[in-house]
């Protein structure tokens, strides 16, 4: 059984390597190379600390991280599976449980996909996602933002 609670700031480097995983999972090929050489272990670290309080984790019975959901006001920053978990509910309830946190403030909540992440794409619009078309994300780097393509994804929430 898997659970969704708050992350922790023990939990940091778990949440941090899931994320890395994932992330590259989904976008390895659909962005520039400078980006995917930026976002190296620290980076996940040092950005999974920063955002600790935004973060809600997916635990499975033997309380190992199975996914992780990042919020950040109206955006659901990040959402990653861990490999061994996916297609199992567990970004379902993950993605749930973000858009009941935004939902307390906002009544409409935003995502970024790159164009060439398909499955994610599938996924966000099986649970009611719209594309809302292209925006040029400033993904942040040691050199400053690098523009990367995104489709921007965006839900009605119930308030």
């Amino acid at each position: 059984m898997v659970t969704v609670r708050p992350g922790t700031a023990a939990e940091v480097p778990a949440v941090a390597e899931v994320w890395r995983a994932a992330w590259h999972d989904g976008h390895r090929g659909h962005v520039p190379a400078a980006l995917l050489a930026a976002r190296d272990a620290a980076y996940f670290r040092a950005r999974a600390a920063a955002m600790v309080d935004g973060t809600l984790v997916a635990v499975d019975g033997d309380g190992r991280i199975a996914g992780v959901v990042i919020v950040s006001d109206d955006e659901v920053f990040q959402l990653a599976v861990d490999r061994s978990t996916r297609r199992g509910g567990v970004g379902g309830l993950l993605l749930a449980a973000a858009e009941a946190r935004i939902a307390a403030g906002h009544d409409r909540a935003w995502l970024a996909v790159v164009p060439g992440n398909a499955p994610a794409r599938a996924f966000y619009a099986r649970h009611g996602w719209t594309d809302g078309g292209p925006l040029s994300y400033a993904a942040p780097t040691a050199t400053g933002p690098l523009p990367v393509p995104v489709r921007r994804y965006t839900k009605a929430l119930a308030r």
